[in-house]
């Protein structure tokens, strides 16, 4: 009976412990997201209060309306730039996450499946892409890209961008491949299909899922990258959203108000990309849960 207790006592314990951490790290992964929201839809009197208020006394949705319409009178010339920068990580983004899974798809497919001359050194030299760091790159990176006489241009970004995300798209792709039966295909194939066909119609939907979460993260990568962005773009016909927002200032300061707003703004399409894709990614992770 005491062992029995103590067992109990143990499990309760444990329960309760991991509940806490997971909130404990539930407001440590949203509390700033929460203040940025916060922050968006305050006036600059409710963030200079004292003591601070965690909500605004009078919320307002003016600077959503400011950073899309305003001409540089009611706030800052760099809010008016908002959309033009937006409108250039959305290309950049969907460009290099398109050109990205066509390419990655083909390589992970014959890195998987196709058994050639120099296959694990070729792999191998993809990921050791992943192992340099960006700012060990960046001058032959500039040198190449002033060369070709790319600085200031969008396909410059696109690229750049290409050279550190394709191979962690490759390897992301890899794994999800490798994990489907080879069986699955070589049926395919006994009833008359190609290996083009038996890809199109047998591996493409039964990897749905890796293709969800790596188009997301592709996208997410691209669509936050600010390093590169920094150093390759000088104008606003190629800036991105992120190195934009870091612009909102005047001459009296930073304008944390209409940074906080482009912030919300600029985290909507990742969020909006992972809730079209989530049916893909649930359908993934509970696929073998039941045999039939």
């Amino acid at each position: 009976m005491i062992g029995s207790g103590v067992r109990r006592f143990r499990k309760i314990a444990f329960r309760i412990t991991i509940y806490v951490l997971a909130v404990f790290i539930l407001i440590y992964v949203l509390a700033p997201y929460c203040w940025l929201v916060i922050s968006s839809i305050s006036t600059k009197a409710d963030l200079l209060t004292i003591p601070m208020r965690w909500f605004p006394e009078r919320p307002t949705f003016e600077n959503f309306t400011n950073i899309f319409f305003s001409k540089g009178t009611s706030t800052t010339d760099t809010a008016t730039q908002f959309k033009t920068a937006f409108m250039n990580s959305l290309q950049v983004a969907v460009i290099v996450t398109v050109i990205c899974l066509v390419i990655g798809l083909m390589a992970t497919y014959a890195f998987s499946r196709l058994r050639f001359r120099g296959r694990k050194p070729a792999f191998y030299g993809i990921l050791a892409m992943q192992m340099l760091p960006p700012v060990a790159l960046i001058i032959p990176l500039y040198m190449i890209v002033l060369q070709f006489r790319l600085i200031d241009k969008k396909l410059a970004l696109v690229i750049v961008y290409l050279s550190f995300i394709l191979p962690f798209v490759i390897w992301i792709l890899k794994g999800y491949i490798d994990s489907i039966p080879v069986e699955m295909e070589e049926a395919a194939r006994i009833d008359g299909c190609g290996r083009l066909r038996a890809f199109v119609y047998v591996m493409l939907p039964m990897a749905s899922s890796g293709l969800a979460a790596t188009t997301i993260f592709a996208f997410i990568l691209s669509w936050n990258e600010f390093f590169y962005a920094l150093l390759l773009t000088t104008t606003l016909a190629s800036k991105t959203l992120p190195f934009v927002i870091t612009e909102f200032s005047s001459k009296f300061g930073v304008d944390y108000i209409m940074t906080s707003t482009g912030g919300v703004l600029a985290s909507l399409p990742p969020v909006l990309l992972a809730l079209v894709f989530q049916k893909y990614i649930i359908s993934g992770l509970t696929a073998g849960a039941v045999k039939g």
